[in-house]
């Protein structure tokens, strides 16, 4: 057993989809989130500087005392993973996959359409898993323009997002695309909107947040660091932003 929390990373705002997933499967354990906030997005960064990013923040999760660390954003995940489990080979690292196999797996119309970051799909792991998975099933890329940065500043039910949304859905909707995958922690926060423009199309959206909790979950199991059955968790959380956008964090999460 072990009390320590789990640390949760992410650019912004956006890994709070995951952070609550993780509280609703594991009740018990104590979370520490880190939203970077003073350089989100990342979406059109330089890898280099992105891997420089993680890795300050993972150091700071680990300073924090956490047993294990994920990494809740997508385009962290693809231009930092190995790099920080590599350099911190001795804490369990968790980043996003984007949620491909189960797409391709479940499709009906061999369309699978993904939204993503720019940074996220020009990266190593979209590829690899778009190759193993998605053979004989056509993959229809988008990037989410704009879409972090309305999460960013609450703007998420206006018009404006709505527009933002049908834009960037409007190819892989036409090519006959009947999953649709969230390919960065941000956008589930657009999911009632996603919902409504595919409304009665047959069309599934995929989160993959509570999948990322259900693998926490067995590797917590597996190297026994699951809190004790009286843990009273905790929930705290840390910025390189300033102190109100460390309350928007906390706010939002609670909300």
């Amino acid at each position: 057993m072990n009390d320590n929390p789990i640390g949760v990373y992410d650019s912004g705002l956006g890994g709070l989809t995951v952070w609550r997933e993780l509280r609703r499967a594991l009740p018990r354990e104590s979370l520490v989130y880190l939203g970077d906030g003073k350089n989100c997005p990342y979406g059109s960064r330089p890898a280099e500087e992105i891997r420089t990013l993680a890795d300050r923040a993972v150091a700071t999760l680990l300073d924090a005392g956490c047993k294990l660390v994920v990494v809740a954003c997508n385009t962290a995940t693809a231009a930092a993973i190995d790099f920080l489990r590599a350099k911190y080979s001795s804490t369990p690292i968790v980043g996003m996959e984007p949620a491909v196999k189960p797409a391709c797996l479940n499709t009906r119309s061999g369309v699978v359409g993904v939204l993503a970051t720019a940074r996220s799909l020009e990266g190593d792991l979209f590829r690899r898993t778009a190759a193993r998975y998605a053979e004989g099933v056509e993959v229809v890329a988008a990037v989410g323009e704009g879409f972090v940065e309305l999460v960013e500043q609450d703007r998420e039910q206006t018009p404006e997002a709505e527009a933002c949304v049908r834009r960037a859905m409007e190819e892989m909707l036409r090519r006959g695309a009947d999953q649709v995958v969230l390919g960065c922690t941000h956008y589930p926060f657009l999911m009632p909107l996603f919902e409504r423009i595919v409304a009665g199309h047959g069309v599934t959206v995929i989160d993959p947040s509570p999948a990322v909790a259900r693998h926490v979950a067995r590797l917590l199991d597996h190297y026994g660091l699951r809190a004790g059955e009286n843990h009273a968790p905790q929930y705290r959380f840390l910025t390189f932003g300033d102190e109100t956008y460390r309350r928007r964090l906390e706010c939002k999460a609670l909300a």
